[in-house]
């Protein structure tokens, strides 16, 4: 592509960005993690990048939104490694797929099932998508340290929502139905739509990318007739991220 002043998508140019970044599917959501940052600002919004960057720790920091799905997500992170980002944490929601998944709780991806197509334009379908280690143990620690229900595991990534939730009235509902059992039996904590995209291109790229969730609803435990609360209050995965990031921080530093 074109050299261009500014990276095409996320319309950002070189010293707009930090090295750590903090992914988030929702634009309006990224104002409330900057809130979390020192000295923030808004730098660029076009399309579903909404992009403010400051401050953790002293080290500039930049909270970017990218939509919902894997091909808005590769495309943040190819443009923000461009400006010189890597080091990226996405925070965002999930449903649960273990029973013991509740609402609320905080997921923390270790790797992820490939069901989409995004990471296979970056890598074979042998390679494994998988956290950071660092990083994972950091949200993992900062989810724990915070006081909330952890699970740490393997999530499923998926492209369609709908087939998640509609799969019955899909033409290839056999695939769908037959695989999200094998997810179950395989222990597998949770469903989302971006992290195994993020984290093969990360590995592409040479970057680092982790990943937590706030679990919004798990329909296993809705079919076992199990008690949850539905919960869409994604403050505290903001803050488990937040914090994970300045513990990557402080052990860069060392």
């Amino acid at each position: 592509m074109q050299s261009l002043e500014k990276q095409y998508h996320i319309q950002c140019s070189e010293g707009d960005v930090g090295r750590y970044v903090i992914l988030a599917g929702d634009p309006g959501r990224i104002e409330s993690i900057a809130a979390l940052f020192d000295d923030a600002r808004q730098v660029a919004y076009n399309r579903e990048f909404n992009v403010w960057t400051g401050y953790l720790e002293g080290e500039k920091a930049t909270a970017c939104s990218t939509g919902i799905g894997g091909p808005s997500a590769a495309i943040a992170m190819e443009e923000l490694h461009a400006l010189g980002a890597d080091t990226f944490i996405r925070t965002g929601t999930c449903g649960g797929i273990d029973i013991d998944v509740r609402s609320g709780d905080i997921v923390v991806a270790t790797g992820a099932i490939r069901y989409e197509h995004t990471s296979q334009e970056y890598a074979p379908i042998e390679f494994p998508a998988v956290s950071d280690l660092d990083i994972a143990l950091a949200l993992r620690e900062a989810s724990l340290a915070l006081g909330n229900r952890t699970h740490a595991g393997v999530v499923q990534c998926k492209d369609s929502f709908y087939g998640q939730h509609s799969p019955g009235r899909m033409p290839v509902s056999y695939e769908l139905e037959q695989k999200w059992e094998a997810w179950k039996r395989l222990g597998v904590k949770a469903s989302e739509m971006e992290s195994a995209a993020l984290f093969v291109v990360a590995s592409a790229l040479g970057a680092r990318c982790g990943a937590c969730f706030h679990v919004v609803w798990n329909q296993e435990r809705e079919k076992a007739g199990l008690d949850q609360d539905m919960s869409e209050d994604t403050s505290m995965a903001v803050k488990v991220a937040v914090e994970a990031m300045r513990s990557v921080i402080r052990r860069d530093r060392t």
